[in-house]
């Protein structure tokens, strides 16, 4: 309907032309129906926007399993085990992680489309962190599933045995399921003959040291209930490589375990990631277990680098006191320059290895290394020269003066030199 408006003097004789027009019945009640509709349409669409609203709203079921795949330069296998996964898991709701370490080949590239075109899959980026069992564990973590399983991307591990795994987990007969070498049903396609003695090797001391019941702790296929795995993850060690032996360990023969055989595949594309420094991140994370996490990988192996780093020190040592007849204060402090120095590098090299420093980060460090730890050379330093002049044992004086600058060392070292971006 239309109102009327006052209609000012000057234009009076406007009068006739300024009124409404006659009310049409007809055309009253379509705009009263029209007004109605809106306000009711409004009040939908408030209901609609309210918080707790009673409106179903379309969502994709919640997953039912979550495979965390580990990555580091596998660019070439990451698509064939997507489409792998799928057949493997058909009629199953599941979905992908790939924990990728910053590939230099671009791998995280490639999974970022993947997961543009399946929502099943999902990437992690790590930008200054390495290694597979922190990638496992940042991995699991992230999932949202509530069993979780660890396959390796270079194809070499059975994805057919999932749905068998997840049915041991479901069922409850399990709380553990490992793909096992060391069970009758295996078969092994790419698994030579050197690593395999090494791995047996491996098995025989984590069993024995640390009273681990399956018959393969060192496999890198398995699958684990999700609640768990988050129970036993704040004991967990971010470093090294047998995220599993690591696990059972931990769990001290809490969780129930089932181990089924599977076919060992051959790698297709890319090249092992395993070296002599995966044997040193073993022993070190057999240690720490043994040891009931005491001490923590990451120090054995600085410890471990410091009792080189005595040698080196003492070696430098004797030359400078015999063959180049230097006074004790200047001999003890050169020795202490060059055991710094070979001990920056090993630790570069092995302990802090995820966090390598490169290029002109590496004279940085090795400038940062020599400055934290000035403190510790002028007590190793003056404690050597202290023990010298009371007992002119040269050996004695030298060991205690290093002694006294490794905890100053390592504390120094994580938070200046290696800290993390």
């Amino acid at each position: 309907m239309y109102a009327r408006s006052a209609v000012p003097g000057s234009l009076a004789f406007l009068g006739p032309f300024w009124a409404a027009p006659p009310e049409n019945p007809r055309l009253a009640r379509a705009s009263s129906w029209q007004h109605r509709t809106r306000r009711i349409y409004a009040a939908v669409m408030n209901e609609a926007i309210r918080p707790g609203s009673d409106i179903p709203q379309a969502a994709s079921p919640a997953p039912e399993l979550s495979v965390v795949v580990p990555t580091f330069n596998e660019r070439d296998n990451v698509t064939v085990l997507y489409r792998r996964l799928e057949a493997a898991l058909a009629g199953i709701v599941w979905e992908v992680v790939f924990v990728d370490d910053n590939s230099p080949d671009g791998t995280w590239d490639v999974v970022r489309a993947l997961a543009q075109r399946d929502s099943r899959v999902r990437c992690v980026r790590r930008i200054g962190r390495r290694g597979l069992s922190g990638a496992c564990i940042e991995g699991i973590l992230a999932s949202s599933a509530p069993y979780a399983a660890v396959i390796d991307a270079d194809l070499q591990h059975d994805e057919t045995q999932l749905p068998k795994m997840l049915s041991l987990l479901a069922s409850g007969q399990a709380e553990l399921v490992v793909g096992s070498r060391y069970i009758e049903g295996y078969k092994s396609e790419g698994f030579n003959k050197q690593r395999a003695g090494a791995s047996a090797l491996a098995t025989e001391v984590a069993r024995k040291m640390l009273r681990v019941e399956i018959a393969d702790p060192m496999s890198g296929f398995f699958m684990v209930r999700r609640d768990c795995f988050e129970q036993l993850a704040p004991k967990l060690s971010v470093h090294g490589f047998k995220i599993l032996l690591d696990l059972v360990a931990s769990a001290n023969g809490s969780l129930r375990a089932i181990e089924i055989p599977y076919t060992f595949g051959e790698r297709k594309h890319g090249e092992s990631k395993l070296d002599s420094m995966v044997a040193l991140d073993f022993l070190g994370l057999v240690l720490a277990k043994f040891t009931n996490d005491a001490v923590s990988l990451r120090f054995l192996l600085f410890a471990m680098v410091g009792g080189i780093g005595l040698v080196v020190h003492l070696t430098t040592l004797f030359i400078s006191l015999e063959l180049f007849k230097e006074p004790f204060a200047e001999a003890q402090a050169s020795g202490a320059i060059v055991a710094m120095t070979s001990n920056f590098v090993l630790n570069n090299f092995l302990t802090y290895r995820d966090q390598r420093l490169k290029g002109f980060a590496l004279l940085r460090g090795l400038i940062a290394f020599y400055i934290v730890c000035s403190v510790g050379l002028l007590a190793n330093v003056g404690v050597a020269f202290s023990v010298y002049d009371q007992e002119p044992i040269w050996w004695l004086a030298g060991a205690a003066g290093a002694l006294m600058g490794v905890v100053w060392n390592y504390a120094m070292s994580g938070l200046f030199v290696w800290r993390k971006k």
